[in-house]
């Protein structure tokens, strides 16, 4: 039987696979693993619960709320609010769990359901496999005052947002930017915080309606935002995901900057503040070899863990370091969040442009991205390309012709028999020619 809990949360087609019932189910079990009742106490444990604007979530919230409540947990529901807007004010009210009702960058009949415990931090294994097992359990429930309650906390937004202007270095007063907030969880927050930090705001995609989440536009579809901020003639964009956990960006020339730019200038200003704990930046093995280059030449010590942002947590946590993320925008600042703020990561950007008057462009610029080119090769069995000689040799053979000025990496899909064959070079037609290469001696094993 598939495990429950994916890589981040659960998540399927709403009234389907995620379904009331599964949700009220996982919900109460949640309550009793993270917020077990202890008999006698006067003070009952609260949980606060958000969602994004899709029109499942509302059905969704009220069965987390009933789940929640049938297990003696006191519900705050916070409305539509980020991702990272839900774990920080988890920690910040002292919640014992935190929920949220997204499916990120998914289309709009998808949903999930996000769990954080104490202090808005994301779940161990374990813990997730606790509260899957749970789930079939049906312990004896409260009744009378012992029911959970449910109330609106109405200012959750309001102290999110000032959680986020005490996280930056400097006001945003003098820059022209245009969000686009993909008709998601940002919606309101976003042109909110960059607005009260002295930012211009244009925003676009900020009318959801239950049913346009991420619908050709966020930070899964940017060109509306590079045409839109050439036309403005804004400074720079901001493109958020559904559940706004996630910041890419454009330049004043329309251009993207993608995580491994924004992390790499993140990196830069912190390390010159005397902010970057052990000279250190995580990224994972997917991070582009320009970003690699770009950090040994300044200086900095680029650790990478595999794909997926709790392996940057992991790993962050591990050893103290205060900046992580990926390629693909989801970017984490310890100090100020437990989990990746798309919000947060774009204020401190807009920050750095602000502070050094210099424009975007010529920021990102520090990273040169090499052309990188991905191969899905399907294979009988993925164990034996990982044992085979033959592609060893042919690994190492690629690796020799392309020295520092070029990167392979082979990995195995974790849920069907392909390798994923990537290759950075200096130029496309290296990249190309490597990586089918190599994808040729992969798919003859």
């Amino acid at each position: 039987m598939a495990r429950l809990f994916g890589t981040d949360g659960v998540r399927g087609l709403a009234n389907a696979d995620l379904t009331p019932e599964l949700a009220m189910a996982v919900a109460a079990s949640a309550a009793r693993v993270l917020a077990p009742q202890t008999g006698g106490s006067e003070v009952r444990p609260t949980a606060v619960v958000g969602r994004d604007p899709r029109a499942s979530g509302e059905m969704l919230q009220a069965a987390v709320c009933a789940g929640l409540a049938s297990a003696g947990v006191d519900v705050m529901q916070v409305g539509v609010l980020p991702t990272p807007a839900v774990a920080f004010l988890t920690g910040e009210l002292n919640a014992d769990l935190g929920v949220m009702i997204s499916a990120s960058h998914n289309p709009m009949p998808d949903n999930g359901i996000k769990i954080f415990g104490k202090g808005g931090q994301k779940l161990a294994d374990d813990v997730e496999d606790r509260i899957e097992a749970g789930m079939a359990a049906g312990p004896e429930r409260p009744t009378g005052a012992g029911v959970g309650r449910v109330y609106d906390l109405p200012d959750a937004q309001d102290r999110y947002i000032a959680h986020l202007l005490g996280a930056i270095p400097h006001r945003l007063d003098g820059l022209r930017v245009v969000v686009d907030c993909a008709n998601g969880a940002a919606w309101a927050a976003a042109p909110q915080a960059y607005r009260e930090a002295g930012a211009e705001v244009i925003a676009i995609n900020a009318l959801p309606d239950g049913e346009n989440i991420n619908e050709a536009c966020g930070s899964t579809h940017m060109d509306t935002l590079r045409e839109t901020v050439v036309a403005e003639k804004a400074d720079l964009g901001i493109a958020h995901d559904g559940d706004a956990d996630r910041c890419l960006a454009v330049d004043g020339n329309g251009e993207l900057v993608d995580g491994d730019q924004i992390m790499a200038v993140l990196a830069l200003a912190m390390h010159e503040a005397g902010e970057l704990a052990d000279g250190t930046l995580v990224a994972t093995v997917m991070s582009n070899l320009g970003l690699h280059l770009a950090m040994k030449d300044r200086g900095v010590t680029l650790r990478t863990t595999a794909v997926g942002d709790r392996y940057v947590l992991e790993e962050l946590r591990a050893g103290g370091f205060s900046l992580g993320g990926e390629q693909s925008g989801h970017i984490v600042l310890p100090s100020h969040a437990t989990t990746g703020d798309g919000l947060l990561t774009a204020m401190r950007l807009m920050a750095q442009v602000a502070a050094t008057n210099k424009p975007l462009a010529e920021l990102a610029a520090v990273v040169r991205r090499l052309p990188q080119v991905l191969v899905n090769v399907k294979v009988s069995d993925k164990a034996a390309v990982a044992t085979s000689p033959t592609v060893s040799e042919a690994v190492a053979m690629v690796e020799k012709e392309l020295g520092e000025t070029g990167r392979v990496l082979l990995r195995p899909s974790g849920t069907e028999q392909l390798v994923r064959v990537m290759v950075e070079a200096p130029s496309q037609a290296e990249a190309d020619a490597a990586a089918h290469r190599l994808a040729e001696v992969v798919a003859a094993v």
